[in-house]
C-alpha cells in the first residue's frame, strides 16, 4: 500500500469515527423531498478521474443530507440493525479480502469458519445438537441475507420435498397438479416477507388467526387444517414467528409443533428480531419448542452487534436445501465435494456469490464474549421497561401489547386519527423517528430500542419530546370543539 492510499483509509476510518462520535448532534431524520439528489451532481459519469479529495467532501455535501441516521439514539423505528466497530472492522477485511464463497475450493476458509460460527452461534442459544453441524451432523446453518431469504428457502425447500413425497405416493399426480393443492400458513401478524415467499414460490399462503395475545395457538391451526384437507388441499408449510414485527408477540411452538410433525408440515421459525435475545438464559424459554421446527433462523444483523448483512438459519437436515437447489455445472466442481468433509453453501442459498460474512460473526463474538453481548440485550430490554413505566404514569394514554423485549406499543386514549395526527408531529420535528403498526383496528405507535449508544437520558428525552407535543395535540383538539 502505497503513502496516499494509506492517508486515504486512515481519513475514512477516522471520518466514521468521528461519525459516530458525533451521531447524537445530527438530525435523525433528513429534511430532503424526493429527488433532492440528482441535481447536485452531474447528469452522467466524469470522463476524466477525479481526485479522492473531491469525491469524499461531496459526502457530507450531497450523502450526509440525505441520511436517515439509523444508529442515532434517537432512532426507535423498525427495530435495531446492529452496528459496532468489531463488526466494522471485519467487514473491511472481507471487502479487502474480496473472495467469493460458494464453494469449499472457492475460498476454504469462507467455508469452513462460517459453519463453525453457526455453531457457536447455536450454542449460544442453545439450540438442539440436530441443527449443528458438528464433525458428522446431519443439520447446520448457513448465512443468508436477510430473514425474507431464510423464508423463501425453507418454503422452497418444503415445496420440493412434499411434492417428490405426494409424487411417490400417488404416481399419477403431476407437478402442476400438486402445485395447485399446496397451502401455506403464517400468522396473521407475520412479516409480509412470508407473504411474499409464496409469491414468488407460486404457492397460496393462509393467515391463521392469533388470539388476544397476538400469538398463534395450536388450535387455531388445527382448525384450518382440518378444513383445508377436507377441502383436498395439502398443507406443506407453516411459518411460526418469535417476536412479531407489529408487537414484538410469541407463537406456541410447543402446540404448533408437535401439530406440523403430525401432518408432515415443514416448521419453519422466524425469530427475526428476538433471537438474539436467546443467548440471555432469561429469554431462552422463549424459543422452547424449537426441536419440532425443520428451519430456525434470526439476524444477528438486527441485535447481536453484527453489522448488515448476517442472517443466521440453521435446518435439522441439511439435505432438505441441497436436494431442492443443488445445480452442479462442471466449472463449479472441484476434487473435495463428494468427500463429505466439506460444504458447499452455493446449494443452500438463492444467490451463487456470497461474501465472507463469518469474519463479522468472528470478530464480534471474541471481542465482545457472550457476557458482553447478554449484557447489551439486557441493557436495552431494561430501556424499554424503563419507557414503559413513563407511558403508564401517563393516564392519557395505553400501553397495546405486553412489553417482553426491546419493542413498546402505546398509543394515545383515542381515534386512530388522534393517534395519526401524533405520529405525523413526532416525525414531522425529526428529533426522533417512529413507525406504527396496527393491533386489530388500533393504530399504534411503535418504540423499539434500537441504538447500540442509546442510554436512559435519550428514554426520557424522546417521552418528554412525546408527551409535549400530545398535549399540545390534545389542546388544539378541544380548542377546535
Amino acid at each position: 500500500m502505497n503513502e496516499s492510499t494509506f492517508k486515504r483509509t486512515q481519513e475514512i476510518i477516522m471520518y466514521i469515527a468521528d461519525y459516530y462520535e458525533q451521531l447524537e448532534k445530527r438530525q435523525v431524520y433528513p429534511n430532503v423531498e424526493p429527488g433532492y439528489l440528482r441535481p447536485l451532481i452531474p447528469d452522467s459519469a466524469p470522463q476524466e478521474p477525479e481526485s479522492f479529495e473531491d469525491v469524499f467532501k461531496d459526502v457530507e455535501r450531497i450523502i450526509m443530507p440525505g441520511v436517515t441516521h439509523w444508529q442515532s439514539p434517537y432512532f426507535f423505528a423498525y427495530f435495531p440493525t446492529a452496528s459496532s466497530f468489531p463488526a466494522l472492522l471485519a467487514d473491511i477485511l472481507c471487502g479487502g479480502i474480496g473472495c467469493i464463497g460458494f464453494s469449499w475450493a472457492a475460498s476454504p476458509a469462507c467455508t469452513e469458519l462460517e459453519t463453525v460460527m453457526m455453531d457457536w452461534l447455536g450454542k449460544m442459544i442453545n439450540l438442539p445438537e440436530a441443527f449443528l453441524a458438528g464433525k458428522n451432523g446431519e443439520g447446520g446453518g448457513v448465512i443468508q441475507g436477510s430473514a425474507s431469504e431464510a423464508t423463501l428457502v425453507s418454503l422452497l425447500a418444503a415445496r420440493t420435498k412434499t411434492i417428490r413425497r405426494v409424487r411417490s405416493e400417488n404416481p399419477e399426480l403431476t407437478e402442476a397438479d400438486i402445485m395447485n393443492r399446496l397451502m401455506a400458513y403464517a400468522s396473521d401478524q407475520a412479516h409480509s416477507s412470508v407473504e411474499r415467499a409464496g409469491l414468488i414460490g407460486g404457492v397460496k399462503i393462509k393467515n391463521i388467526p392469533s388470539d388476544d395475545k397476538f400469538a398463534v395457538c395450536g388450535s387455531a391451526l388445527e382448525k384450518v387444517l382440518q378444513e383445508d384437507r377436507a377441502a383436498g388441499l395439502i398443507p406443506f408449510f407453516f411459518c411460526a414467528t418469535l417476536g412479531t414485527t407489529p408487537c414484538c408477540s410469541f407463537d406456541n411452538l410447543l402446540e404448533l409443533g408437535p401439530i406440523c410433525n403430525k401432518e408432515n408440515i415443514w416448521m419453519h421459525i422466524d425469530a427475526a428480531y428476538a433471537g438474539s435475545a436467546f443467548v440471555c438464559p432469561e429469554f431462552r424459554h422463549l424459543l422452547n419448542g424449537v426441536e419440532f421446527a425443520d428451519s430456525f433462523n434470526f439476524n444477528p444483523h438486527k441485535w447481536l452487534l453484527v453489522n448488515f448483512d448476517c442472517s443466521a438459519m440453521w435446518v435439522k437436515k441439511r439435505s432438505d436445501l441441497t436436494n431442492a437447489f443443488k445445480l452442479d455445472p462442471l466449472y463449479l466442481q472441484h476434487c473435495h465435494q463428494d468427500s463429505g468433509l466439506v460444504t458447499d453453501y452455493r446449494h443452500w442459498q438463492i444467490p451463487l456469490g456470497r461474501r465472507f460474512r463469518s469474519l463479522k460473526m468472528w470478530f464480534v463474538f471474541r471481542m465482545y464474549g457472550v457476557k458482553g453481548l447478554q449484557e447489551y440485550i439486557r441493557k436495552h430490554v431494561k430501556l424499554s421497561h424503563e419507557f414503559e413505566k413513563l407511558v403508564l404514569q401517563d393516564k392519557r394514554f395505553e400501553i397495546c401489547a405486553e412489553v417482553i423485549l426491546g419493542l413498546v406499543c402505546f398509543r394515545l386514549k383515542g381515534s386512530n386519527e388522534l393517534n395519526e395526527a401524533l405520529l405525523k408531529s413526532i416525525n414531522d420535528a425529526k428529533k426522533i423517528h417512529l413507525v406504527p403498526c396496527h393491533l386489530r383496528e388500533k393504530f399504534v405507535l411503535r418504540f423499539a430500542i434500537c441504538s447500540r449508544t442509546v442510554d436512559s437520558d435519550h428514554i426520557h428525552v424522546a417521552w418528554k419530546h412525546i408527551s409535549t407535543l400530545a398535549t399540545e395535540l390534545l389542546k388544539a383538539q378541544q380548542q377546535q370543539q
